[in-house]
């Protein structure tokens, strides 16, 4: 009886942990493109730092992963009493940054790999000679148990979809942090099927996840 106790006690901690580490990363809800609403003239226009600001990513596939960072071109937010009103955010996918591999280390190579500059690879991924820049426009944002929930096209590679996700807005003097929780989207949305299982057949373990994870960092200031 007491190892069977212990048994269940030991089922509940281990499917509490799974649990929760699930749920700290949370699938962006991803619908078709919405329309762009114009921030109202008692909004304050900030201006992303790019010095401050980036976007962090993860790839995985069954043998691991790779994250990086990728940095931001240029975008606005206004803000009213607290709240991100519109804004739009463009993304500089030259800068694609592989931050799980050291240089001489394959680092380069994966690197070029998804920015699109190998001869032949250039359409696998991202293709940023064709498509520079990715952008985001604020569409709107949602209470949900009393946490904001930011919307907003995420257009690249000429794809655009509505993404949904938590954040964190926070305004110090002159400065707006806008931090997003880890939240994943399905990349085949956007035209990137290098790898995966939707569109190619008998990969075994060499394919990769659909799901790439994305947590967003923007500081800008008035």
């Amino acid at each position: 009886m007491k190892n069977q106790v212990l048994n269940i006690t030991l089922i509940a901690a281990l499917a509490l942990g799974f649990t929760s580490c699930k749920n700290e990363t949370k699938n962006g809800e991803t619908t078709d493109a919405k329309e762009v609403v114009a921030a109202p003239s008692s909004a304050a226009m900030y201006t992303v730092n790019k010095q401050e600001s980036k976007i962090m990513w993860e790839g995985n596939k069954p043998t691991g992963a790779h994250t990086g960072t990728i940095a931001l071109n240029d975008g606005s937010l206004y803000v009213n009493n607290g709240v991100v009103e519109s804004g739009k955010i463009i993304v500089d996918m030259k800068s694609i940054n592989v931050t799980d591999l050291e240089a001489g280390d394959g680092k380069e190579s994966l690197e070029q790999h998804l920015m699109g500059t190998v001869e032949g690879k250039e359409g696998d991924f991202f293709n940023v000679n064709k498509f520079p820049t990715a952008n985001f426009e604020i569409t709107g944002t949602k209470m949900v148990d009393g946490i904001t929930h930011l919307s907003g096209n995420l257009t690249m590679k000429e794809k655009t979809n509505n993404v949904t996700f938590p954040v964190t807005i926070s305004e110090e003097g002159n400065i707006v942090r806008l931090k997003s929780d880890k939240f994943e989207i399905d990349r085949t949305l956007w035209d990137i099927q290098y790898g995966s299982k939707k569109f190619f057949d008998n990969l075994g373990d060499k394919f990769i996840s659909d799901m790439m994870t994305l947590e967003i960092n923007v500081v800008a200031n008035k």
